[in-house]
């Protein structure tokens, strides 16, 4: 083919390629962490750890009028943890974090399917976890109504999980050495209004019971809203949980959840408070309410002692939480501001001592304060540094059967965000 020819080839593609855009970015986001009792208490036998944790991400997104497509791979390791030269090495995590289609029936009607996060609402319980190097998505699929003139949004989405590859898969869809769920079906309802907006979840999800080839079906009920009373933002969230766990035990559970905001001079003030009901060690069913796909690291505390990747409570049950806050944030310059959240943690189910459990201890569990500041170094990097310290009650012994309260328990963290995108064309 000449030059010409080829020349004249790529006029004819982008020519008939009207009102198309493809994006191009990268994410390169090394955070380094000092943690000292982080999750969990400090003891005599533990020493600090200090770690540097890498993600990079290269993402594609083509869309035109009827379809859009987007590919996003990662790599997420830990500084030193591959050999400099290797071929395979365990210690290292490249996949991809999204790969769908979405195809346009009409202005209004879309289907969405692959691999995808579902981030809804403030991510309380279906977020992307984005604060963790690898994330959290979905292999699913998502039916959407939108009709942005009136501000409603209706979605319906789902999930069939299996392991394998084929051809080895031949009968049977017994799910298991894989902790998700087997099948996951959610209606999502959102209308905007001029001073606030409301949303309705309705969610299933269906777990593999290990004793069998069932599938324990829990059910989670959610309505979440925001409005404006006068100068106050205010804003609430109530869920309910039944049906069955992955033990196959009964689920009784629920979420309530409530803020106040006031800004001061452009400096907005936060008083809220979460209760996620629990299970004591005198309950014979499960009463513990869990965020299961939400970004827990955003709502109870940044030290992650409650829902993220470890447990609290006692005999083997999540005790739940109450927690009150105070958060606010103050601008330190044209580009940076400091954040600053308090947390009062108690423990929603009854606690025993656990050498007499006719004796009831108290449910306080500590206070944690959170300090976070943010440097816009560039439209396209940013710097931040934390800094969190955890202030343990006795009862915080009870819940995480380790170490000791009256250990010093901090943890801080430096991260810098490189996020360029590029748009290669537009027509």
């Amino acid at each position: 083919m000449t030059r010409t020819n080829l020349i004249a080839c790529l006029l004819l593609l982008i020519s008939s390629n009207v009102m198309a855009q493809f994006t191009v970015g990268t994410q390169v986001r090394p955070r380094a962490e000092f943690r000292n009792g982080f999750k969990t208490l400090n003891g005599d036998d533990r020493s600090p750890a200090f770690f540097i944790e890498q993600r990079a991400r290269l993402f594609a997104d083509y869309n035109v009028e009827k379809y859009r497509v987007r590919i996003n791979f990662q790599d997420v390791r830990v500084w030193g943890s591959t050999n400099q030269i290797y071929s395979t090495d365990p210690n290292v995590v490249t996949n991809v974090y999204e790969a769908w289609g979405l195809y346009r029936f009409s202005d209004l009607w879309s289907i969405k399917i692959g691999r995808m996060a579902w981030d809804y609402d403030n991510a309380r319980f279906l977020g992307d976890l984005r604060w963790a190097a690898q994330s959290r998505s979905h292999d699913g699929l998502v039916l959407s109504y939108n009709k942005q003139e009136s501000g409603f949004q209706l979605d319906l989405g789902g999930a069939f999980n299996q392991v394998g590859f084929e051809p080895a898969m031949l009968s049977d869809t017994y799910y298991s050495g894989v902790n998700n769920y087997k099948t996951n079906q959610f209606l999502y309802l959102n209308k905007k209004m001029d001073n606030g907006k409301l949303s309705l979840l309705i969610h299933n999800d269906g777990r593999q019971v290990a004793a069998d080839s069932s599938l324990a079906m829990r059910q989670t009920y959610g309505i979440t809203g925001t409005g404006k009373i006068g100068g106050l933002k205010v804003g609430g969230e109530a869920y309910y949980q039944g049906g069955k766990n992955a033990n196959d035990i009964d689920v009784n559970a629920f979420l309530i959840s409530g803020y106040i905001q006031l800004n001061a001079g452009g400096t907005p003030f936060t008083l809220g408070v979460d209760y996620l009901s629990g299970t004591a060690l005198s309950d014979t069913e499960d009463r513990a309410f869990v965020p299961l796909y939400g970004t827990n690291h955003k709502f109870y505390g940044y030290m992650d002692y409650f829902y993220v990747g470890n447990g609290h409570g006692q005999g083997g049950n999540t005790a739940g939480l109450i927690d009150v806050h105070l958060k606010t944030k103050f601008n330190t310059g044209e580009k940076s501001n400091l954040a600053v959240n308090t947390h009062v943690f108690q423990s929603a189910a009854v606690l025993y001592n656990p050498t007499d459990l006719s004796i009831e201890e108290s449910k306080y569990l500590g206070t944690e304060v959170d300090l976070v500041y943010t440097l816009k170094m560039h439209d396209n990097v940013k710097l931040n540094i934390g800094y969190s310290q955890m202030f343990a009650g006795e009862s915080m012994e009870l819940v995480k059967s380790t170490g000791s309260s009256d250990s010093f328990n901090n943890w801080a963290w430096m991260m810098i965000d490189f996020n360029p995108s590029v748009i290669l064309k537009e027509l």
